[in-house]
């Protein structure tokens, strides 16, 4: 979490305290969902970050510092034995790794034998209490300390034995859920019924428990899962399950123990059961870290309202919660103008997000999107990065509504856009998707880019025109018979483009950023941008932050990178290429002989047109600026240069060379 003084973290508390308790109110005592349980664990680990981060913040009535919900008034309240905990989560192998130091520190001789896993339900959390082998009474976990009496509708639940082979006191606990498969088979009849389908399988659990008529219960086909023996207390984890599944208890049978030793095999089982959790018969969010040792288990106690010698490790969230920190908008090949969010940077679904298109301006009108928003975001077809909802209850105070036209002018300024009669997309005023295109491939080919002899304005015309090329990427595709029906190539022509393309393919990196084309973005920016992140990858999912702390980038700048490599249609353009073989190389100059020094060209030269002049000084390490300032290493003049930049090089005492200086400069530089 990146650094936040204290006034704001109070105020950030405050705000998420307000709507995680709205949540866990509606959902755990009304039996109704405001979000997703993914959104919601989001929401309580930035607030536990948040209290660890400033632990004097921390009151008794923090989400963080309870269980669940009140019960309901439905039935008779019951008091536990012993507490009913919930766990504290995990969301990486780095916070297990710390969660194993932090325990080995407390034990004598500091270290763990064993760990016992077993896959985290999705469900109702309940305790069963048995006396000489007789169910006797069914208690929900309520608020960790009292619960709900909850007997006459646990009974109808066919997979729990009535009676036991087990004298004495004995309470199981374990999750009410219902199977995928009869969850399914209940909303087809609610269907047929016309009725409105139940949301998920937990607050369908959780709903038919609470009915007030068993018989609710007896028709849902309810199951219990069986995860732990509080009574009597067995030696290890691993020791009461298999007592469990000896009384006639089910469990998961997901259950495993791992050494100390053996960790790496523990991640690796917990990195396929990611992938194999969707293949079992009833919904599971995570897994459950235990120390088996019970007798070590104990002695660690409890934290707040969570035992240490254990964790919940929460699988990839299909939706989370992040802030917004900019809206751009990007500029795609039909000119279209979309609009970005740029966030704090999250997980979903496995995977980093920073941005997501809101797609037009309409849509960014319907959620009442704005820059400081706290938002939900989840992946459409898991791939694609969506804003699900804006949780207005988190709104900064002085935020204004997003004022698309006013972005539009801000961000380009030199462009003017229409929105067509019956359309939603603001697009460049007066230039069609091929015109574009055919501006595009020029300058992805010329010589300040990629410098692909053949594909000058009239070839490039041609192969738009003609079908062949209908994006960028095309121009990888063509082959000899495709080219050779085109009247302007024979097989010489058609050979020599096709060689010329293929040398293309593993141009310097900031050859291939300036071919990009990314508004405001020249080739010395380029090389700006190829030397602080080396890879078109690390390129694609740079933060502002990051663009700003490169000298020569501003505002307007970093927000049109941002915009570029947050469009979805170039960064498929980016992975078409990629396909195609395109592997830009970084080359290093910080050791080149010109490296440090700055240089302007001014005039026409004879040797040379002024882009080659200067690409000869780039070539070399150096860096070609347009104004003359106190850092400038040395003026270039050639033929009529500019009067401003030759009296102001003489004011600030920089040195002035002509022609023959300069080659002269590239001749010892070239040797050395």
């Amino acid at each position: 979490m990146k650094t936040i003084d204290k006034p704001t973290a109070a105020a950030r508390i405050d705000k998420l305290r307000e709507l995680i308790n709205d949540y866990r109110y509606h959902y755990h005592v009304l039996d109704e969902s405001t979000m997703s349980e993914a959104a919601a664990d989001s929401l309580k680990h930035e607030l536990a970050q948040l209290e660890a981060l400033y632990p004097d913040l921390i009151t008794p009535d923090s989400p963080t510092q309870r269980v669940a919900g009140k019960p309901l008034d439905k039935f008779e309240k019951v008091v536990h034995e012993k507490r009913m905990i919930s766990l504290a989560d995990v969301f990486s192998t780095e916070e297990i790794k710390d969660w194993i130091s932090r325990n080995e520190k407390l034990i004598p001789g500091g270290h763990i034998k064993e760990f016992f896993t077993d896959i985290k339900m999705d469900g109702l959390a309940c305790a069963l209490k048995y006396r000489d082998g007789l169910f006797y009474q069914a208690v929900t976990r309520g608020d960790g300390l009292v619960g709900e009496d909850v007997t006459s509708n646990v009974k109808t639940i066919e997979n729990i034995p009535l009676k036991i082979s087990e004298p004495g006191d004995v309470e199981v606990r374990g999750e009410i859920i219902i199977f995928k498969r009869d969850f399914e088979k209940l909303n087809e009849k609610q269907q047929k019924l016309g009725e409105k389908p139940f949301a998920n399988p937990r607050n369908l659990a959780a709903g038919s428990i609470r009915q007030l008529d068993p018989r609710v219960a007896a028709s849902r086909n309810l199951k219990f899962i069986a995860y732990d023996l509080v009574k009597p207390n067995l030696p290890t984890h691993a020791a009461a399950y298999e007592k469990l599944r000896a009384l006639g208890f089910r469990t998961s049978n997901e259950d495993k123990v791992f050494s100390s030793r053996d960790l790496p095999d523990l991640f690796r089982y917990i990195e396929n059961l990611d992938a194999y959790r969707k293949t079992l018969p009833f919904n599971t969010d995570g897994m459950v870290i235990k120390i088996n040792d019970r007798k070590v288990y104990d002695s660690l106690g409890i934290i707040g309202k969570t035992p240490r010698a254990a964790v919940a490790f929460k699988f990839p969230a299909e939706e989370s919660t992040t802030r917004v920190r900019d809206i751009v908008i990007s500029i795609g090949r039909t000119g279209a103008a979309t609009p970005v969010a740029i966030f704090d940077p999250v997980e979903v679904a496995g995977s980093t997000v920073r941005h997501a298109t809101l797609h037009n301006a309409d849509e960014i009108s319907r959620l009442d999107l704005r820059v400081g928003d706290t938002v939900i975001v989840y992946k459409a077809g898991d791939i694609i990065p969506q804003v699900k909802e804006v949780l207005v209850s988190l709104r900064p105070e002085g935020t204004e509504p997003f004022n698309y036209a006013r972005a539009l002018k801000t961000q380009y300024p030199d462009l003017e856009f229409e929105r067509p009669a019956g359309e939603v997309v603001y697009r460049v005023k007066g230039e069609s998707s091929d015109f574009i295109l055919k501006r595009s491939i020029e300058y992805y080919a010329s010589k300040p880019a990629l410098n692909i002899e053949g594909l000058g304005e009239k070839n490039v015309a041609l192969l738009v025109d003609s079908g062949l090329v209908k994006t960028l990427p095309d121009l990888y595709r063509l082959t000899k018979p495709k080219l050779l029906q085109l009247d302007r190539f024979a097989e010489l022509s058609a050979q020599k483009l096709l060689d010329n393309l293929e040398k293309s393919k593993t141009p310097p990196l900031a050859k291939f950023i300036t071919a990009l084309g990314i508004r405001h973005v020249g080739a010395q920016t380029a090389i700006s941008l190829a030397n602080t992140f080396h890879s078109i990858d690390r390129l694609t999912i740079a933060e502002k932050d990051d663009l700003l702390d490169i000298p020569d980038i501003g505002e307007v700048v970093a927000e049109s990178i941002l915009a570029f490599f947050a469009d979805e249609e170039n960064l498929a353009m980016l992975s078409d290429l990629k396909s195609l073989g395109l592997a830009p190389q970084f080359e290093d100059l910080s050791a080149a002989p010109l490296a440090g020094k700055s240089y302007i060209v001014s005039g026409t030269l004879r040797s040379f047109d002024r882009k080659t002049a200067e690409d000869n000084l780039r070539k070399l390490g150096a860096t070609v600026t347009s104004s003359v300032t106190k850092t400038t290493t040395a003026l270039i003049v050639g033929e009529k240069p500019g009067t401003a930049k030759v009296e102001k090089a003489a004011a600030l005492g920089v040195p002035t060379l002509d022609e023959s200086a300069y080659l002269k400069l590239l001749q010892l530089s070239s040797r050395g």
